[in-house]
């Protein structure tokens, strides 16, 4: 199924100005060279790019500002998460009316309840647009564990839900999912570091957040594995399992955007409750982050030596690789 679904596809994280208000200037900026890097689509309002922390016209902004600078390169999928299932449903609309090409649809924020609750939920705000939509499961982060009996139920229904967000971090759902469901829901990963597992298990999408930093180094991880060169992913997996791992923590957003700003793709601001990471913490994500720097090679992100630009060579930071 040939889709924007299907490739890597950045959960873009929401930078922030010093006072604290959306820099649009450069989220627009950071928006284009995830698509120059060959990304087929963009995520915004995810919780990495801290969606809950902004208010419903700076959602409206942000939406506007990353459909613009996509353009016709790509497509613009909306997180849509809110408290009520009217909230929601008025989201699912108004990223319609901003130009969004897709829904990414999330059970409700803190009250998770038993199926009947959650299915009426989700079909109530994948109908509220003609958008194709795509399921989020992320049991571990919202409680709500979508089975895939129950993915199975929701898609006999809703003709417009067209793909699966996988986060429970448990390979084995791609399969499960695929064998009742075969090719009828694009399967995509949620999880940085079970990427490459993800793909041998049938995905064919892949949700990021470390692409954020090393856009040119996910896309080529993820074209080696989907071509199925095993002895090209190795390296770059193992190289990249440090820096994807920290996609995977609490405080996942404080750290890929560290990763941002240490490599020049960005600022580590986030908005409170979150705040910049401190003391031993900081420490030790710095170790990950000049460990990372220091092994990177040209190749992994597609180059060679000699055409890799000087600040791109080892131990040099990787910020001009998004736009080389």
């Amino acid at each position: 199924m040939k889709s924007f679904w299907n490739g890597v596809i950045p959960a873009i994280t929401t930078p922030f100005k010093p006072d604290g208000t959306v820099d649009h200037a450069f989220l627009a900026k950071h928006a284009g060279m995830m698509m120059d890097a060959g990304c087929t689509g963009i995520v915004a309002l995810g919780s990495l790019g801290e969606t809950a922390t902004l208010s419903a016209e700076e959602k409206r902004v942000v939406l506007e500002t990353v459909v613009r600078a996509v353009g016709k390169r790509g497509a613009v999928v909306a997180g849509v998460a809110a408290l009520s299932t009217a909230h929601a449903a008025a989201a699912a609309r108004m990223a319609a009316a901003a130009g969004c090409r897709g829904l990414m649809v999330l059970p409700p924020y803190v009250y998770s309840s038993d199926w009947r609750e959650m299915k009426a939920h989700v079909t109530t705000v994948v109908r509220a647009t003609a958008l194709p939509c795509m399921l989020y499961n992320n049991p571990i982060a919202y409680k709500t564990d979508f089975l895939p009996a129950q993915i199975a139920e929701l898609a006999r229904e809703l003709p417009n839900l067209v793909a699966v967000k996988e986060s429970s971090a448990d390979v084995r759902r791609l399969a499960a999912i695929r064998a009742r469901l075969g090719n009828r829901l694009h399967l995509l990963v949620g999880v940085d570091d079970m990427i490459v597992e993800g793909i041998a298990a049938g995905a064919t999408g892949w949700i990021a957040g470390l692409v954020n930093a090393y856009p040119r180094e996910s896309v080529r991880l993820f074209d080696l594995a989907m071509a199925g060169k095993h002895a090209e992913v190795r390296p770059l997996y193992e190289w990249f399992l440090p820096l994807l791992r920290l996609d995977v923590v609490v405080k996942f957003v404080q750290l890929i955007k560290l990763v941002q700003e240490e490599v020049g793709m960005g600022s580590s601001r986030v908005r409170a409750p979150r705040l910049a990471l401190a003391g031993e913490e900081l420490v030790q994500a710095k170790k990950v982050i000049d460990k990372a720097k220091e092994d990177w090679i040209p190749a992994y992100a597609g180059m060679t030596a000699k055409s890799s630009p000087p600040s791109r060579r080892r131990g040099a930071s990787p910020k001009t690789a998004a736009i080389a």
